[in-house]
C-alpha cells in the first residue's frame, strides 16, 4: 500500500495550529503559577517529598525532608499532663516507601526527690507539662518555625477557664555534623547530615524543662529532657552530705536532688501489633584468643511483660519478625541508653516486691489507660509500670518504658539561671534498610562483605 502523503497546503496549516496551541498552553502555565496552590485540608499533609500521608485530629502534620532525601512525618498534640505527645511517627528512607515506627511517644513521669528526704515532686502527674505550664516560644527560643495549637488554661479544657492558640512547638532543621566519611585509593566519600528537631518548654516550679525530640536523617530518634531555670530557694541547708555550698565560704548548701524521668514509647514498627522484644548480651568466655579475649553475644526473646536492668554490653530491640528488609532481615529498632543514674521511683518503694522496684527499662502490652509510670489514675489498669507488668501478659502491641536518671549536685555556676543539663536515650534503626539510607553512588553496590582492592 503506498504511503499516504498530506495534500498541498496542509503542512503550513498544521504548523500554524501547533503554534497557537503552544501559546495557549504557555498562557495556562503562567496563570497556574500565579495562583497559589490550595492548602491541604486540615489534618492532611501534601506528600510531595515522599513522606507518609497522615490525617491528624488536632493539628496539621509535621513533615520534613532532610538532606539525605529521607522524610519524617508525624502528628502532634499537647496533653495537659504529658505536654508534647507525638503520634503516628513515620520514616520514609530516601527513594523507598514510608515505614511506621511509633504509634506514640511522650514522657511518662518526672520525679524530683531531694536528698534530705523532705521533698519530692511528680511534675507530670501533679502539675503537668501542658496548659499554663507550657511556654509560648519566641525567636530566641526557636530559630525555626513556631507552630501553634490550642492550649487550655485549666487542665484539659473540660472545666471552665477557656484557652487560646499559642506558638508552643518549635520545628527546626539543624545541622547534624558529619554523616559519614570513608576514603580509599579511589577517593573520599564524605557528607554532612541534617536532623529534624521538635521541642517545647514547660515551666514547673523553679525549673524550666525542654522536651526535645531529634529525628535523624538515618532514621534515629533521640529523646531528651533539658533542665534549666533556677535552684529552688526552698531547698537549702547546712549539711554537706546533702548538698553543695553555692554561697560565699561554707554557706548556702543547695540541696542535691534527682531528676528521674521515664518515657513512654508505644511502638508500631511496620504497623501496630506483631511486635517482639529481644535482649542482647555479650559476655567474656574466659578464654584468650591469639590477640584478645573471646567474647560471645546472643539474643534472648522477651515474650511477656516485665522489667530489666542495664548491664555492660547489653541492649534491647523491638522487632517486627513479619516485615523484612531487602536482605530478608527483620526490621527492628535498638534502644540505646545514655548516661543514667539508676533509681527507684518513690511510689514503687511500696510495691509488694521491693526488689523489683527499680528498673532501667520495662515492656508492657499497650493499654490506653496506662499512661504514667507512677500515679496513673486513668481507669483501673494499675497505678504504675510495676502494676501494668504484674499480669505478665504476652507482648505483641509493645510499649517500652525507658527510665533515665540524673543526680544533680549543684555548683556555683548553676546560679542564675542555671546552664541547661540533659538526659535521654536514642532509638536506633537496626536492619530497617538493607544498606544505609543514603549511600553515595560509588558505594551503592557495597552490601555484605566488601571486595578487597
Amino acid at each position: 500500500m503506498p504511503e499516504l502523503l498530506p495534500r498541498r497546503g496542509v503542512i503550513p496549516a498544521i504548523v500554524a495550529a501547533a503554534a497557537i496551541i503552544a501559546l495557549v498552553v504557555a498562557a495556562i502555565l503562567v496563570v497556574e503559577q500565579a495562583i497559589p496552590a490550595a492548602p491541604a485540608p486540615r489534618g492532611e499533609e501534601s506528600t510531595a517529598s515522599g513522606g507518609a500521608e497522615l490525617r491528624c485530629p488536632e493539628n496539621d502534620p509535621v513533615t520534613e525532608e532532610l538532606l539525605s532525601g529521607s522524610t519524617w512525618t508525624m502528628c502532634w498534640r499537647v496533653d495537659s499532663s504529658r505536654g508534647l505527645v507525638l503520634q503516628d511517627v513515620h520514616f520514609t528512607p530516601a527513594g523507598q516507601e514510608p515505614v511506621q515506627v511509633l504509634a506514640e511517644l511522650s514522657i511518662g513521669q518526672l520525679e524530683v526527690p531531694y536528698d534530705t528526704g523532705l521533698r519530692n515532686t511528680e511534675d507530670i502527674t501533679t502539675q503537668g507539662f501542658g496548659g499554663r505550664q507550657m511556654m509560648t516560644l519566641t525567636e530566641t527560643e526557636c530559630l525555626g518555625d513556631r507552630l501553634e495549637t490550642y492550649v487550655p488554661k485549666i487542665g484539659d479544657g473540660s472545666v471552665g477557664g477557656g484557652g487560646e492558640r499559642r506558638a508552643v512547638l518549635c520545628q527546626e532543621v539543624v545541622d547534624g555534623g558529619i554523616a559519614y566519611r570513608s576514603g580509599d585509593s579511589t577517593g573520599t566519600e564524605v557528607a554532612r547530615r541534617t536532623d529534624l528537631r521538635l521541642a517545647t518548654i514547660s515551666k514547673v516550679g523553679w525549673y524550666e524543662y525542654v522536651s526535645q525530640y531529634t529525628f535523624g536523617s538515618d532514621g534515629t530518634v533521640r529523646s531528651d529532657l533539658g533542665a534549666t531555670g533556677d535552684l529552688s530557694p526552698e531547698d537549702y541547708g547546712d549539711d554537706p552530705a546533702h548538698g553543695w555550698p553555692v554561697g560565699p565560704g561554707n554557706t548556702d548548701y543547695a540541696t542535691s536532688h534527682s531528676h528521674n524521668a521515664v518515657w513512654r514509647v508505644h511502638w508500631a514498627l511496620g504497623g501496630r501489633g506483631g511486635q517482639a522484644v529481644e535482649q542482647y548480651d555479650a559476655e567474656p568466655t574466659g578464654e584468650q584468643g591469639p590477640r584478645s579475649p573471646l567474647v560471645e553475644g546472643e539474643l534472648t526473646r522477651i515474650t511477656h511483660e516485665g522489667t530489666a536492668e542495664a548491664a555492660d554490653r547489653r541492649w534491647w530491640r523491638v522487632v517486627n519478625p513479619e516485615v523484612l528488609n531487602e536482605d530478608e532481615h527483620a526490621i527492628s529498632y535498638q534502644i540505646d541508653l545514655g548516661a543514667t543514674t539508676p533509681f527507684e521511683l518513690t511510689q514503687d518503694h511500696h510495691h509488694d516486691d521491693a526488689d523489683e522496684a527499680g528498673y532501667t527499662i520495662a515492656f508492657t502490652e499497650a493499654d490506653d489507660c496506662q499512661l504514667f509510670a507512677t500515679a496513673n489514675t486513668e481507669g483501673t489498669c494499675g497505678s504504675g509500670v510495676l502494676d501494668f507488668a504484674q499480669d505478665e501478659a504476652e507482648l505483641s502491641d509493645v510499649v517500652t518504658w525507658v527510665a533515665v536518671g540524673f543526680h544533680h549536685v549543684a555548683r556555683d555556676e548553676d546560679q542564675s539561671p542555671m546552664e541547661m543539663h540533659w538526659q535521654g536515650f536514642t532509638l536506633t534503626p537496626r536492619d530497617l534498610t538493607a544498606q544505609r539510607v543514603d549511600p553515595p553512588s560509588a558505594r551503592e553496590d557495597v552490601n555484605g562483605k566488601p571486595r578487597l582492592p
